[in-house]
């Protein structure tokens, strides 16, 4: 009864196959996202989150495939494998860097919970940017019950976003 409630609530399933939120903050759907290559869907579905924090944690164990440059942006193959993208912002490539800390390089393993990258969301507003976070599912056709989660606050590395 207890396993139930809990995946009722937002509770990680026994087989491992959720992505957690990266970051906390509200989830909304990638419809909501003002950019047509996230809410069309173009790169994979996913759920997007509006931070009310600057720190992006792993969502799930898996490895680091990529760190943008700029830091705006990484992949990780997670171990349920998924390959996931999380995206801070709109257009924050512009800032080449700026206002962005990377925690971590690619080949880097991780846990989930684990301190991937600080952004400075403030700033980052402050200099004209969206700071909503689209997290992508990136091979979604291997996963053909794949369920988004968004309407609710999220707290990072706990609340369960995506069900593969």
């Amino acid at each position: 009864m207890f396993g139930s409630l809990k995946k009722l609530f937002g509770g990680e399933e026994k087989d491992g196959k959720v992505i957690a939120a990266p970051v906390s903050g509200k989830a909304v759907p990638m419809s909501q996202v003002n950019d047509p290559t996230f809410s069309q869907e173009i790169l994979g579905k996913g759920t997007a989150i509006i931070p009310s924090e600057g720190r992006i944690v792993a969502p799930a164990d898996g490895q680091v495939t990529m760190v943008f440059d700029t830091k705006h942006a990484l992949s990780i193959q997670t171990d349920n494998g998924a390959e996931l993208i999380i995206h801070i912002g709109l257009d924050t490539v512009q800032l080449k860097g700026q206002y962005f800390e990377a925690h971590v390089q690619a080949g880097d393993k991780v846990k989930k919970g684990d301190l991937l990258l600080d952004f400075d969301m403030d700033k980052i507003k402050a200099a004209g940017y969206d700071v909503i976070t689209p997290v992508i599912v990136c091979n979604t056709p291997q996963f053909p019950k794949i369920e988004c989660i968004s309407g609710m606050d999220v707290k990072a590395g706990e609340t369960a976003i995506i069900k593969l």
